[in-house]
């Protein structure tokens, strides 16, 4: 009589539990229809990324909350009260109470614990990510990469336009090296005639001195002959 009774109540407690559920997919769905129409009536590309970033996050809050649901359903008052039963026995009333407070403390207490690991992980932030790669790829006409099965083929189509960048980078580079060496060659060149021409000033100054100190002392020895100092 009293496993007959624990199993009416297991089961008002169940039907309890679904029709929570129930309502709260059934709000969800509303929720749905609402953003749906919503972004209908939006004809703003903003607005359709904004809705699409909502549904992203809504659905995934909805699969979590389904699954919470589910994993709750598994602690049910009948599991509950045939792991105590001695006490279930005694009060009834007094451990639906105590089920209750436990089923609440464990699923605030694995909702937390999601919000903790949503922050962490950077859910949101990875959410827009996929909101911008699928914006990009519409406004993309050509298809997005796959491999092809042979691993050698995907490797070189993979680094073959990073060889080609630096290739052209590279190209560039010697060009303007080219160009500089090709500007010191010729201030070299430059500098090497300015010196010519230096030398050969110094010479023809050199030769004109030489040639004014000679006739120098010819002029020098036709005043004043040599045989008159000895004398």
């Amino acid at each position: 009589m009293e496993v007959q009774n624990v199993s009416g109540e297991n089961e008002n407690v169940k039907q309890k539990e679904n029709d929570s559920c129930e309502e709260q997919t059934d709000a969800a769905a509303r929720e749905d229809v609402s953003s749906a129409g919503s972004k209908a009536e939006s004809g703003s590309k903003a607005a359709e990324e904004t809705t699409a970033r909502y549904n992203r996050l809504k659905l995934f809050d909805k699969v979590i909350q389904k699954s919470l649901n589910r994993f709750i359903e598994h602690a049910s008052f009948k599991v509950f009260a045939s792991m105590f039963l001695p006490l279930y026995k005694n009060n009834v009333k007094r451990m639906e109470e105590i089920h209750k407070l436990f089923t609440d403390v464990l699923q605030k207490s694995i909702q937390e614990d999601i919000i903790q690991l949503m922050q962490e992980g950077k859910f949101e932030s990875k959410f827009n990510e996929l909101d911008k790669l699928e914006n990009e790829a519409k406004d993309n006409p050509d298809p997005a990469w796959r491999p092809s099965g042979v691993p050698e083929q995907d490797f070189c189509s993979f680094l073959m336009p990073y060889y080609q960048k630096q290739k052209a980078y590279m190209k560039l580079e010697l060009k303007r090296i080219r160009a500089e060496n090709a500007a010191l060659a010729e201030r070299v060149e430059a500098g090497r005639k300015s010196i010519a021409q230096t030398e050969q000033r110094i010479s023809a100054a050199v030769d004109e001195w030489k040639a004014t100190v000679t006739e120098f002392e010819t002029l020098a020895s036709s005043l004043c002959p040599a045989h008159v100092f000895d004398e």
